[in-house]
Formats: C-alpha cells, sequence, structure tokens
C-alpha cells in the first residue's frame, strides 16, 4: 500500500486497469491507498454455485431486484457500521469518487427490496468485460446473497469474462469464489479489458 494524492474518476479507471484498487484504514481517515493483493479473490462466472436453499428464496419472489436505482444509498448502507463490523473503509473519499464513476456509467449498484424498503445490495465498477465487486450489505436474511445472484445473471448476459471480489472470504467461497496468484489474475484482466460487454440493465 501507499498514499495517493487527491484521485479522479479518471485516474481510479486507470487504476483498475492496472490491477490496483483504493481503500482507507477506516471511515474517519481521508487517506487513500492503493492495494494490489498478492492473492486476488474472484467468482468464476461458469463455475458460480447458487446453494439449494438460495435458490427456494430466488423462487419464492420474496425479494424484488432492481439495479441502479439509488447508487449513493447503497453505498451508504455499505459504509454504515453492522454487527461484526463496526468499521469500514469506505470514507468521504471513497463515496466521491464511486458516486461520480455511477454519474459517468462505469459504477453500477444492484439492491433488493422488501416491502418497499431497501434490504440488501451490492455496488462495483465496470471496464471493458470486468466487473469489479466493491461492497455488499444486507438488513435481511439472504438480501446480499439475492443481490449477488442477479449480478452474475446480469454479467453473462451481458458477455462479461472476470467478475474480480478482490479478496476471498468464506461467505464468497460458497458461491465458488477463489484466490488466484497477482500475475494470472492480471493476465485474465487484460484478457477482459481486451473484450467488450454490455450492461444489461437500462
Amino acid at each position: 500500500m501507499h498514499g495517493t494524492p487527491k484521485l479522479t474518476p479518471e485516474i481510479l479507471l486507470r487504476a483498475y486497469a492496472e490491477g490496483l484498487f483504493p481503500m482507507a484504514e477506516r471511515r474517519g481517515d481521508p487517506t487513500l491507498y492503493w492495494v494490489s493483493p498478492e492473492k486476488r479473490g474472484i467468482i468464476p462466472l461458469d463455475t458460480f454455485h447458487v446453494p439449494h436453499r438460495l435458490a427456494r428464496t430466488m423462487r419464492s419472489g420474496r425479494f424484488t431486484v432492481t439495479a441502479d436505482q439509488c447508487f449513493a444509498d447503497v453505498m451508504a448502507a455499505c459504509a454504515a457500521p453492522a454487527p461484526g463490523r463496526e468499521e469500514t473503509w469506505i470514507n468521504d473519499e471513497i463515496l466521491r469518487l464511486y458516486i461520480a464513476l455511477h454519474a459517468g456509467g462505469r459504477a453500477h449498484s444492484i439492491e433488493c427490496w422488501q416491502d418497499g424498503a431497501l434490504v440488501g445490495g451490492l455496488y462495483g465498477v465496470r471496464l471493458g468485460a470486468a466487473f469489479f465487486g466493491e461492497s455488499m450489505f444486507s438488513r435481511a436474511r439472504d438480501a446480499s446473497k439475492v443481490a449477488l445472484v442477479a449480478l452474475v445473471d446480469a454479467l453473462k448476459r451481458g458477455g462479461f469474462t472476470l467478475l474480480d471480489t478482490q479478496f476471498l472470504t468464506s461467505h464468497l467461497a460458497r458461491f465458488g469464489a477463489v484466490e488466484i496468484p497477482r500475475d494470472q489474475y492480471l493476465m485474465k484482466l487484460a484478457n477482459a479489458l481486451g473484450r467488450e460487454a454490455i450492461w444489461p440493465f437500462f
């Protein structure tokens, strides 16, 4: 990691193209750092796994899923303290940058609604045929998981080839996420950046 001067959306996109992404140490720290993990988490789209119980939840219609309806609200929810996650790496500068990326059509959100309330979602960045998942939140059981399933379905329909999760967690591993070395990730990234994909929500 290393410090960086004030970023612009354009610099941020160039960094993603080189395998970097920014983080803050905590919510109140204005400093951002570039991160390039030695082991990168990805979800191979062709082997994405939906657990049986979650598949039943998807079929039940318990949640309504939308895209890009309230990007800033999704980011704010991802940054909010939650049980077991009292601190966050999403600071005001991160919020500013990604909201600007969204305004430029490069960052997107998936929202899950229940009885008219926003109860889960995720957001990330699109570049070429790569999607860089940034964060997710859940205020109702399975809401963020439903958002992830909807995202993967959209990426497959749009012709994406890479879903970057940055790090591997036990939660994501249940869906087929794996860790790969940085050099292998950079090859997959270069391949994805050389392709075109369509964000299928309009």
